[in-house]
């Protein structure tokens, strides 16, 4: 009987430890930003983008922490709310920010890279994004890469990568492969969503482009969209339907 309760109690240990994987709690809330945990290494930000379309668009980001250090994937969409996060991030939580990555030339990735580059944080977006930025008057990144790049943040290995076109020319995707958490970007939609913003879209390579992600990236446990919920691999197959 005792060994059966052993167990018992074992089996359920696992299931909660299993459960434990993401976190859903809100860490820090304002009227211009938002962070949440998702894994023990991993964070959403949440900015807003105020738009004639749309209305205030709730805006999507990630960080990569470990060891004391801070990757951030596209910044939130001005300024403010940047400077906001950087000091959450280093004086409030002790993360020294190593570096900022924009995923495509849409100012909610890079709308606040300027305060970025005030604090010495040095940028990274592909090359496409630096010409496509350009005719934006807008603060450009720093530093180009063609298709592929690879940053560490303390011990962990954080891949940004084009596999194709689909909400921009330039739209990448993010992996953490210790976590299995994608920040897909704006080439990623939440489940229920809408087409969004087509302006610079390539519709006809879109769900293909998708596609090439969910082969490459078959382990993938989260999911962060540009807009809306995080979730699973479900939301390769949603944008695929949405644009096939």
């Amino acid at each position: 009987m005792k060994q059966n309760l052993f167990v018992f109690i074992l089996l359920g240990l696992m299931v909660l430890g299993c459960k434990s994987r993401e976190i859903s709690h809100a860490t820090y809330e304002s009227n211009t930003l938002r962070i949440q945990y998702l894994t023990h290494k991993t964070i959403v930000h949440i900015s807003y983008l105020d738009t004639k379309k749309f209305g205030k668009v709730p805006c999507n980001g990630m960080i990569v922490v470990d060891k004391g250090e801070a990757i951030v994937f596209d910044t939130p969409t001005n300024d403010d709310a940047s400077a906001e996060l950087i000091d959450w991030l280093e004086k409030k939580s002790g993360y020294k920010v190593k570096a900022v990555v924009t995923t495509h030339f849409h100012v909610d990735c890079l709308g606040g890279l300027t305060a970025f580059h005030q604090r010495n944080i040095p940028s990274y977006a592909l090359n496409r994004t630096l010409t496509l930025a350009e005719s934006d008057s807008v603060t450009l990144p720093q530093n180009g890469f063609d298709s592929f790049l690879e940053l560490k943040v303390g011990d962990k290995i954080v891949n940004s990568e084009f596999l194709g076109e689909g909400h921009t020319q330039d739209n990448i995707i993010c992996y953490v492969p210790s976590e299995n958490v994608m920040f897909g970007g704006c080439l990623i939609k939440s489940e229920g969503a809408g087409k969004g913003n087509l302006n610079d879209a390539n519709i006809n390579e879109w769900s293909n482009t998708v596609r090439k992600v969910k082969t490459k990236y078959p382990d993938v446990y989260i999911v962060i969209p540009g807009h809306g919920k995080h979730g699973g691999s479900n939301l390769f197959d949603y944008t695929i339907n949405l644009f096939d």
